[in-house]
């Protein structure tokens, strides 16, 4: 079963979702990578009037551009490495009210604890294909911090709809990535001689 989730999400929504579990986002998604997370690990602000409570931070350098109106539009938008913003994410977290982040490759343990203290959790997209998932983003409604940080770094806001994405770390504690870990560290004791 595929869950539709549509931002902003309810701390309530979110804990009902398990590690494992399929989602379709629809809503407001917005872009944040190392620019902006060392912005806000440095203090700074949200733009006036932006909120990200009940929202979902999506690690990805979108390419976006004019078209023939002068309209934004999303050309690709693949997710981006999310270990990177380990150091940043949980104060994140906690600040601004997040329910969710999109990336790949999975996070870390303070990420974790702030995931199942806060009532947030790590959604994975899938690596590799920036066009597809792009085609599900129905409209650029704003961009933010374009001058400061540059297009691929900019906060961009994005009007998506049935964006899909799986839960590889939950608001309970679990983490797919670290259980996957576990046991290729276990495998390779194995094949080494080494258990025991």
């Amino acid at each position: 079963m595929t869950h539709q989730l549509t931002t902003p999400a309810s701390e309530e929504q979110i804990r009902a979702l398990r590690v494992g579990d399929a989602v379709e986002i629809s809503g407001a998604l917005f872009t944040g990578r190392d620019a902006a997370h060392k912005y806000f690990h440095q203090g700074g602000a949200l733009p006036p009037g932006v909120s990200f409570e009940g929202m979902i931070l999506y690690h990805c350098g979108p390419v976006v551009i004019r078209d023939e109106r002068g309209e934004w539009k999303a050309v690709a938008a693949g997710p981006t490495t999310s270990i990177r913003e380990e150091p940043y994410e949980a104060e994140i977290i906690r600040r601004f009210g997040l329910r969710g982040v999109i990336g790949k490759g999975g996070m870390g343990p303070r990420t974790l604890k702030a995931c199942r203290e806060h009532g947030c959790v790590y959604f994975h997209a899938i690596g590799g294909a920036a066009q597809v998932l792009a085609e599900r983003i129905r409209k650029v409604r704003n961009v933010y911090f374009l001058e400061e940080f540059g297009s691929p770094e900019a906060i961009w806001e994005f009007e998506v709809e049935r964006f899909p994405a799986v839960v590889t770390m939950d608001s309970h504690g679990h983490s797919l990535h670290a259980k996957v870990l576990e046991e290729s560290r276990a495998a390779l004791q194995r094949a080494l001689g080494l258990e025991g």
